[in-house]
Parts: C-alpha cells; structure tokens; sequence
C-alpha cells in the first residue's frame, strides 16, 4: 500500500508545461518548510516558513499516523500555527501531549484546501542525542523528526510503559556482549536475556543477566544458535525479562536522535560452523530501532 511518505515531493512530479488545449498551466507551489526543535523533556516545536501568511490564525500543522485511516481521530493529531514572528507560522507539541508509538507524517492544513506535506529545515536535535531520562518514572515517550526517503519531514514516536535501552554492544569472535538500561523496573533475582527466534518462537535461548541497579549486561554464546539454523536469514529478536515470572520487555536503542539505525548502525558478523554449513552470525537494529541478531549465508552476511 502506498502511503503519504512514498510519495514524492510536489516540486518533484513531473508537470506537463500546458494543458491539453494548449493553456499554460501554473507552477505548482514549493511545499512549506518546516525547521523542528526538540527540547530535553520530549516536546517537539515546529516553525513553519509562511510568505505572506505570516498573520494567520486559521492553519493547523497536522500530524497523521501512517498506515492508520485517515478519517480515524486516533489517527491524527491537529496543531494550532500562530504567528511567530520572521515570517514564520510556529506550532508546540508538548511533551505531555500522548503520541501513540508509530511513524507520523506532518502536513500543514488551512481551511478548504487540502492539507500539504511539510519540508524538513533544521531539525535542533542537540537536547536530544543522549537522553537519559529518570528510570523511576512509570513510562519512556521518544519523538524524533526525520527525513523520509522522498524528502518528506515525519515524526517517529515510541511510548514504552517499561523500556530496555541497549547501550554498548561489545562483538566478539563466538559471543556478543550487551550493555544497557532498565526503565521502568529494576533487574532482579531470575533476570534473563531471551533471544526469539522469529521462525519459530518455540525456540528461544536464554542466558543470565547481571545487574547493578537499573543497569543490565550479558553475553549470548553464538554456537547456541548453531543448531536451530536452517539456512537462508533467520532473526532472532532480543527481550530482558527483569526477573523471574516477569514479562519480557523488547530491547531497543531509542534515546538518542537516529530515527532509523538499521541503515546507519552497522556491526561485524561472525564465522559460525552450523550442521548446514558455515554461516554468518550478528547483532543488527530492526526498522523499529529493536536489537536483534541474525544468521545468514555467507554470501548474504551484510547489514
């Protein structure tokens, strides 16, 4: 399905220089710009350019969660714009304002006109780049604007009632080492990694966690994933259970400004002697910044 992110750009579709009966047909306007300031307690600010409209009081910035309906209240999220001054529209997304967790486009909406796609300008992202916030409090909220593939300015929301943050991941040749941070819970007496296979969930390897307050670390023996691999890519995803008869809690790496590191942080893979053959064996972040680890063929071993 394609969504409002995979379109391109107006300034971009190809436009025919007339119309069929020979008219000149007129340019069509440059899509607004939107520069984007994140402040330390996750609220967002956008500051719209607006030309000529730098008084109105009647636009909205407009914030529509993709894949959902588009006649969903849920779906959608409307700020006001007023006037900021310079020739600029401003809108504030509070921290306190709920985001739910997924991908949120960002459009500006005036009365009887559709709404627009906004252009990333600055994003300020510097508040953000290595937050660390109270692992005591009951929930982690993250928004993080980017830049879709098309040039589109978008939102990435998180809101997680308990988070495990992944910190240093340490490669080594037959293990991988992982630090990180509990919130919303303190690691206790049971405390285990799992790693899932997404195959097959009934196979999961599970080994100890050490603990020193809300701080977690442990090491998964790569030969364990040996046995169960078939050939071809198989996941397997990454969860702490804090102790013993607890749900388990994804680990992921979200407090910082990297929206997607799937296709920014890379790290090594392994040899690892499998009865099907030799394979590849690594840590890698899904699309949704969640740590998982893979094995694949060789010819195939690249993140």
């Amino acid at each position: 399905m394609t969504t409002s992110a995979d379109l391109p750009l107006r300034p971009g579709i190809p436009r025919p220089a007339t119309a069929p009966g020979g008219e000149e047909l007129p340019e069509a306007p440059p899509a607004p710009v939107a520069d984007c300031i994140a402040d330390s307690a996750g609220g967002l600010t956008f500051d719209v350019e607006a030309p000529g409209r730098a008084e109105s009081w009647d636009a909205a910035l407009l914030l529509r969660r993709r894949g959902g309906r588009d006649d969903s209240a849920a779906g959608e999220l409307r700020l006001p714009l007023v006037p900021a001054g310079h020739g600029r529209l401003r809108a504030v997304l509070p921290s306190t304002v709920v985001l739910p967790e997924g991908r949120w486009d960002a459009y500006e909406a005036a009365p009887g006109t559709e709404p627009v796609r906004l252009v990333p300008g600055i994003n300020d992202l510097r508040t953000i780049t290595d937050r660390h916030p109270d692992p005591g409090r009951g929930s982690v909220a993250v928004r993080i604007p980017y830049t879709t593939k098309h040039g589109n300015l978008s939102v990435r929301s998180w809101l997680r009632a308990r988070h495990a943050e992944a910190g240093d991941l340490h490669v080594r040749d037959e293990e991988l080492a992982v630090e990180g941070r509990l919130y919303g819970a303190v690691p206790g007496p049971g405390a285990v990694a799992e790693a899932r296979c997404r195959r097959d969930p009934s196979e999961i390897r599970t080994v100890p966690v050490a603990a020193d307050g809300t701080r977690f670390s442990f090491t998964l023996p790569y030969p364990e994933f040996a046995g169960p691999w078939p050939g071809g890519d198989e996941p397997w995803d990454l969860w702490l259970r804090p102790s013993a008869g607890a749900g388990a809690v994804r680990i992921s790496r979200i407090l910082d400004d990297v929206a997607d590191k799937k296709a920014v942080f890379g790290y090594p893979a392994r040899p690892l002697s499998t009865p099907r053959g030799p394979a590849l064996i690594g840590p890698y972040y899904t699309v949704d910044n969640d740590l998982s680890v893979r094995v694949t063929e060789p010819a195939a071993g690249k993140d």
